[in-house]
């Protein structure tokens, strides 16, 4: 019988050991998740008909949908919770409301900004970053860039900046500061702090390829998901 009891408590204590040490891998077995509680909305620009920009069979909506998941696992790992306004390659109306339909392009482009906005005030995030890829004529120009509303949350100017600074250091590619604009509606309609982050420019044949590039987009998505840790760890400071 004191056999049977000493082995059962051998068995007991290893299994207690593998549990913890399981447990100790994951630091969140120590610390909290540094984004725990906070809900953050993630829009990847343009989408079905409207691709956006594009050079050659690089399109827009391919790298901002792209880049966008890389970015919310990214986040989700934090330990946000994140909500995309879309998910396929779809517009929002499509993967929202199917069945609506619209006389012309301009219109259901609109109505889909529309329903961006209406998606946003839904779920009432903490942070709303709207994930674009920029293009002009000159193909000179390249580096990602981050924009907020002149007249939108007053806190979404520090939001930008620790996006952007987020991107210089960790893509050691551009010198560019965040910008505030007037012409973006999202930016500007979304009463939380609000970003748009414009991720390169599809005009520049090396920027272009880098953006359709599995492992750049990765470290594109590393380097916005840090940038809105270090905003939320500033904020609470």
């Amino acid at each position: 019988m004191r056999r049977w009891l000493a082995l059962i408590f051998v068995i007991f204590c290893s299994m207690l050991v593998v549990v913890y040490e399981t447990n100790a891998s994951d630091r969140r077995f120590f610390l909290p998740e540094p984004l725990g509680g906070v809900k953050i909305v993630l829009d990847a620009g343009h989408g079905g008909i409207d691709g956006g920009a594009s050079n050659g069979e690089v399109i827009e909506k391919d790298v901002t949908l792209a880049i966008t998941k890389k970015v919310a696992r990214q986040l989700t790992r934090l330990g946000a919770e994140v909500v995309l306004t879309r998910s396929t390659d779809g517009d929002v109306l499509s993967e929202h409301a199917p069945s609506e339909t619209f006389p012309t392009l301009r219109e259901r482009k609109k109505q889909d900004i529309f329903l961006r906005e209406t998606l946003v005030e839904s779920h009432e995030p903490d942070l709303f970053i709207t994930i674009h890829a920029n293009a002009i004529p000159n193909s000179k120009w390249r580096g990602a860039q981050v924009f907020y509303h002149q007249t939108g949350h007053e806190k979404s100017a520090t939001l930008a900046q620790a996006v952007q600074q987020s991107i210089r250091e960790t893509m050691e590619n551009t010198e560019r500061e965040a910008l505030a604009i007037k012409n973006v509606y999202l930016l500007k309609k979304v009463e939380k702090p609000a970003v748009l982050v414009e991720t390169g420019f599809l005009s520049n044949e090396e920027e272009r390829d880098l953006l359709a590039n599995d492992s750049y987009q990765e470290k594109m998505a590393f380097a916005i998901a840090r940038g809105i840790e270090n905003y939320i760890h500033v904020k609470y400071e």
